[in-house]
């Protein structure tokens, strides 16, 4: 046997091993064209319809068991495909997704009964769901989507980002074959062999899809918005992070670095810019640092990073999602023996780097006089965006006041941003925050018609 016999061996022996068994190797998730996989899907939804709810906690159960051996698997290929955030982060997130992402228990029946009858109001499928997922959160949103609107009766038509497009077909595909065994349907999910701009438009204009859910930029949410279909929208966001007199200030500083350093910030939900009162910044700042922070001094270092993350007010997608040392290689600063896990950088208010998201570890700071202004420049930071914030403050009426006005879809107090997102903390787990459209925090009951059935004259007991 030659050396290319022998790779081609060892490559068929481990391509068996990794991927699961298909039980009909003639049938795939993937398809040339939109109106193939949105045909596939809606056929599937029809059949899919009619099976009972123990169906559909079958198949959550299955994708739950059978996905779990890949998920190391999946943070490396989308590290290394993407180019952008930490392989172990990734890994938390893709479990988040997979273990804590509700299922059909979220759908729940409510009911009214009196002396003129009975109303239900109960959960039922929309049809084809069309999905954009991104390449910052790839298999994560496309775990945690996939549970949710399958858990609520839907099949689903993906849309992955082409710079994640490797590694999305290849959990698409891992999931169409798991969910074939557990209920022999076939195309409960689909996508293209190849993912794009154009692609994503023909299924957004698609008469067989029912509901759009996008996970991505401005652009790619607008456009569904202007669809004439419901949709809903995942926005961008800038979090803010406040800290007042009165906060732990060790505890503080850990959650902080924890949270904006998280898969090297690339969840829209962490930490974008470090809001301090003037009395405790010095402290915070020497905590952070103990934290494994950076404090990046001078004018001249501080402009060198400004200049690497921002360009032409937009964040640099070159420097998104990578590590803090090579930010600092980019930059053209000095990189310490023990790399630091954020950069700080004490910076004026209306500061580029404080006003524009990032997504990368680069943690702009600023000092205020009190609470009352930092709220103020927290709610002018944020934008309206109404996202995420966190804060993080002994004073509970403190605390009141700044959810109320910010409105923010989550709000974090006294903990690292990704407890917005249950991890860490209690709470559900979602990497579709839908912001624009107001559905926040989505779960299976979001990707779900809420329907009213009445019966007249019957079934109060009373």
């Amino acid at each position: 046997m030659n050396s290319n016999e022998l790779e081609t061996l060892i490559r068929t022996i481990l391509s068996e091993k990794l991927e699961p068994a298909r039980r009909d190797n003639t049938t795939s998730a993937l398809f040339d064209e939109v109106d193939q996989a949105v045909g596939a899907a809606r056929a599937a939804f029809l059949t899919y319809q009619q099976c009972p709810l123990k169906t559909r906690s079958a198949v959550i159960a299955a994708l739950r068991r059978e996905l779990a051996p890949h998920l190391q698997a999946l943070a490396e290929r989308g590290a290394e495909e993407t180019g952008m955030g930490k392989v172990e982060d990734k890994l938390l997130k893709n479990r988040a997704a997979l273990e804590n992402t509700p299922g059909v228990e979220d759908l729940v029946t409510t009911a009214f009964t009196g002396d003129e009858g009975m109303v239900l109001f109960e959960y039922s499928p929309f049809g084809v769901i069309g999905a954009v997922a991104p390449s910052t959160n790839p298999t994560e949103t496309i775990i945690n989507n996939c549970i949710s609107m399958l858990a609520a009766g839907n099949t689903v038509f993906f849309s992955p980002h082409p710079g994640a497009k490797n590694v999305s077909l290849w959990l698409i595909e891992q999931i169409e074959a798991i969910m074939f065994t557990a209920c022999g349907i076939h195309n409960l999910v689909t996508c293209l062999r190849e993912p794009g701009f154009e692609s994503t438009q023909q299924m957004m204009k698609h008469p067989d899809i029912a509901l759009l859910a996008v996970t991505g930029g401005p652009g790619i949410v607008n456009m569904a918005l202007h669809s004439g279909k419901k949709a809903i929208g995942a926005g961008a966001g800038n979090p803010p992070s406040l800290v007042d007199e009165t906060a732990v200030i060790d505890k503080a500083a850990q959650d902080i670095v924890s949270g904006a350093s998280f898969d090297y910030n690339l969840p829209c939900t962490a930490e974008k810019s470090l809001i301090v009162v003037e009395s405790v910044a010095n402290a915070l700042l020497a905590e952070m640092q103990k934290c494994g922070a950076m404090l990046i001094t001078g004018g001249e270092n501080i402009d060198k990073l400004r200049r690497l993350a921002i360009i032409d007010d937009h964040a640099n997608k070159a420097a998104v999602g990578k590590s803090p040392a090579a930010l600092l290689k980019m930059a053209g600063l000095p990189v310490p023996d023990k790399a630091p896990r954020l950069l700080l950088a004490e910076v004026p208010a209306d500061d580029p780097l404080v006003m524009v998201e990032q997504l990368m570890p680069i943690l702009p700071v600023v000092r205020v006089r009190d609470f009352d202004a930092g709220l103020q420049l927290a709610l002018k930071v944020e934008g309206g965006l109404h996202h995420t914030a966190t804060m993080h403050s002994q004073n509970v009426s403190r605390l009141n006041k700044a959810a109320r006005l910010l409105q923010t879809s989550i709000f974090v107090k006294n903990g690292p941003s990704y407890a917005g997102i249950g991890v860490g903390a209690e709470g559900f787990t979602t990497f579709t925050i839908a912001t624009p459209t107001g559905e926040g925090t989505t779960s299976a009951r979001n990707f779900a018609r809420h329907r009213r059935c009445v019966l007249t004259n019957a079934f109060s007991i009373r």
